[in-house]
């Protein structure tokens, strides 16, 4: 569980981490820009966290959202971070970017499109992180800035493509056919930990109170721990149900998750839950 609720503080602060880039980013307007992007190259899934496409390259976006301070040692090729009191070793970002680029790269050729440049960036979105290099501070500068600094560096890159004589591209075009074949970015998490589907507890969750356990009265929900109705607490269920266990749900899944007795009535929530139905499986997805 303790490790669980670290993994949901981690994505949580990834995730406020992006909304501050993309606030960033959103004075390039004039540029294609697409957040978490997720494509299959040589059967292998890679996640860009954003893609920047201008009229002249594209630029790969790799967010952090680390705390305190940094650590570049480009002598060891290492990766740290220390809150003053802690030093601990991570992942490189600029290995994930330079792993992202080339795959990037692989995949638009691929679909026979060459002669665009791919470049990238990581991007520290907080902006009291102080980031410190030991070794070659120009490298590092290069590629990793604050994330209000970004769209600086893309416009600096630009205006060398442009005196360089490289070419124009149709941004908008190269952007939709990104998006085209855009995977879902699938992270099981119940494989990851270890956690049985059956471990997971059943029932509809009281808006209210957040208990579980709701039954279903005269078309409405009803809690009987604080006494609030509701006629929509079923979406939240079943969304943690696509999440958790299954990617799609069936009529005897949706009566079993959220105890219900009637299978005509598990089919009245499912066609009302805004769900695509999959007549050959019998089954509803997202």
């Amino acid at each position: 569980m303790a490790e669980l609720q670290r993994e949901l503080s981690r994505r949580y602060r990834g995730y406020i981490g992006e909304q501050k880039v993309d606030y960033h980013l959103q004075f390039a307007r004039k540029y294609t820009i697409l957040q978490d992007v997720c494509l299959e190259v040589d059967c292998k899934k890679f996640q860009i966290d954003g893609l920047v496409i201008t009229e002249h390259a594209i630029y790969c976006i790799e967010m952090k959202n680390f705390k305190d301070r940094i650590i570049f040692n480009t002598n060891l090729n290492q990766f740290t971070r220390s809150d003053g009191k802690i030093e601990q070793g991570y992942n490189h970002p600029i290995v994930q970017a330079e792993s992202h680029q080339l795959l990037l790269i692989r995949w638009l050729h691929e679909r026979k499109i060459f002669n665009i440049p791919v470049y990238f960036f990581v991007a520290i979105s907080d902006p009291s992180t102080i980031i410190e290099v030991i070794g070659d501070e120009l490298a590092i500068n290069k590629v990793v800035e604050h994330s209000a600094f970004i769209p600086k560096k893309i416009s600096a890159k630009e205006s060398v493509l442009k005196a360089g004589g490289q070419a124009n591209i149709h941004h908008r075009k190269i952007g939709e056919t990104i998006l085209q074949a855009c995977l879902e970015h699938d992270f099981n998490i119940l494989r990851t930990y270890g956690i049985k589907s059956n471990d997971i507890m059943s029932g509809v969750h009281c808006p209210e109170c957040r208990k579980l356990g709701m039954e279903r009265i005269y078309g409405s929900w009803k809690c009987h721990d604080c006494g609030k109705k509701s006629k929509h607490a079923h979406l939240r269920t079943i969304a943690d149900y696509l999440l958790l266990v299954n990617p799609w749900i069936n009529n005897k899944q949706c009566m079993r998750f959220l105890h219900l007795t009637s299978s005509s009535l598990a089919t009245r929530i499912l066609k009302t839950s805004n769900l695509q139905y999959q007549e050959r499986y019998r089954r509803w997805i997202k």
